[in-house]
């Protein structure tokens, strides 16, 4: 009953990163999308005023916490009307990628599509179940016998964004076959190049789900655009009557959100300050690992928004990973993305100035 799931994909790394730290100058750990930066003060201050928390929470979340959701929404991603009763936290947003196709009932003769270069959690669900992972970009190619359909803009690990045509096309598609579409979109505050300066769109967007939330699902994590990732702190926001069916199945598994993680996200959703300072050091230190990559040779593909350079040399990705290595630079192997990604390397943008420093000067020569 155990041998559902491979081991941990990260523990193949385990010899190159033995290799990388016995650099002379030290190890720089790029393989991984975990912030290192400080949790911002106002943050911090939300949760020591929260802290005193002696009831149970809400599975559902607190109205605070669902109005911040709202307007964030509005805000920040261009999408009114959006009720309280459609949001939900979650314990990050993996938890609930994972144990998603659970939920919804899915099992042997169900299909979970993925995008062709896919966060690891996607597969792991339709795992934990019994269901089938097909990889696949194209709605046309998509199965009929399909019931979850995950689609992530901006994606991970490519960086890749969706476009509201192309995001139409997914909704519409799902909407044919009768299965969910869950749209991952916890990069959206972190678009460079032509999306700097355009808001990313979401599966929620009027110009995508018509006026209708009907069949979509949209994840959001805090982790990246406010440093906490340490504190679990994430939401689903989708069509009602499924919000309500999923609270429900995590009020019977205790799967709550802790309460002072609730009011944290609602002051971080309504403070856009400490995102544009975090956007500006990921984004110094794109534009330097970005230029020494190109200097190596690497040639980069879509990473167009988040916290990842898609990069490869055109080779075997762990030959890639151990030339890495022994530069003393870390990174993720494509093959962990899927089947189709095997000569590329994820590069993550989640080092301190001086180590993202360090990898490019050694990247350079």
């Amino acid at each position: 009953m155990f041998d559902r799931l491979p081991e941990y994909p990260w523990e193949l790394l385990t010899p190159y990163k033995q290799k990388a730290s016995a650099h002379a100058g030290g190890l720089v750990d790029l393989s991984v999308g975990s912030p290192v930066d400080p949790t911002p003060s106002v943050i911090q201050d939300a949760l020591i005023a929260g802290s005193n928390s002696p009831g149970y929470p809400s599975t559902g979340g607190s109205p605070e916490f669902k109005n911040a959701v709202v307007e964030w929404f509005a805000r920040r991603r261009g999408v009114e009307g959006i009720k309280p009763e459609q949001v939900m936290p979650s314990i990050g947003s993996k938890e609930l990628i994972s144990w998603l196709p659970l939920m919804l009932g899915l099992g042997p003769g169900d299909v979970v599509v993925q995008p062709e270069a896919a966060y690891t959690a996607y597969a792991v669900g339709a795992a934990l179940c019994g269901a089938e992972i097909v990889s696949e970009n194209d709605p046309a190619k998509w199965p009929t016998n399909a019931k979850l359909i995950w689609i992530n803009s901006p994606g991970n690990p490519d960086g890749r964004v969706l476009s509201v045509e192309q995001m139409k096309a997914a909704v519409d598609r799902a909407r044919e076959l009768g299965a969910l579409l869950a749209s991952d979109e916890c990069y959206a505050e972190l678009g460079w190049d032509e999306w700097a300066d355009q808001t990313i769109p979401s599966a929620l967007d009027p110009r995508v789900c018509g006026n209708s939330p009907a069949g979509v699902l949209v994840l959001y994590s805090l982790s990246k655009q406010s440093n906490l990732a340490g504190y679990r702190a994430a939401f689903a926001v989708g069509e009602a009557s499924l919000v309500k069916q999923l609270v429900n199945i995590r009020m019977h598994a205790g799967l709550n959100t802790p309460g002072p993680v609730q009011k944290v996200m609602a002051v971080a959703l309504g403070d856009y300050e400490h995102v544009a300072i975090e956007r500006e050091l990921y984004r110094e230190r794109r534009e330097v690992l970005l230029g020494a990559l190109r200097a190596y040779g690497f040639e980069l593909s879509e990473s167009k928004a988040g916290l990842y350079l898609w990069a490869t040399l055109g080779e075997d990705c762990w030959q890639t990973v151990a030339r890495m290595a022994e530069l003393g630079i870390l990174v993720g192997p494509g093959e962990f993305y899927g089947a189709k990604n095997s000569n590329y390397v994820r590069f993550a943008l989640t080092a301190t100035d001086e180590r993202i420093a360090e990898a490019a000067r050694r990247l350079i020569g």
